[in-house]
């Protein structure tokens, strides 16, 4: 029970600085260098996605990396 409530309000605290931050977002003047860096929460959205991007080729990089589970069992007499 103790560790649901510290996940409760943990997740509240996170949800508090998102909003916090999100809302501040909207009170500073970019200085853009390109077109859609002007659209409200563009650091938010562009952070998000390549965060996704970062996943999802993680994910495609372990297919080719990926060894057997007795990998390190196989070498023998090291």
């Amino acid at each position: 029970m103790f560790k649901n409530r510290q996940k409760t309000i943990a997740w509240a605290i996170f949800t508090v600085i998102l909003l916090v931050t999100l809302s501040l977002e909207g009170l500073m003047h970019p200085h853009v260098v390109f077109g859609p860096e002007d659209t409200l929460f563009f650091n938010a959205i562009f952070g998000f996605l390549s965060c996704v991007a970062i996943v999802i080729f993680s994910k495609f990089l372990g297919i080719f990396l990926k060894r057997k589970e007795s990998y390190y069992k196989e070498g023998g007499n090291d």
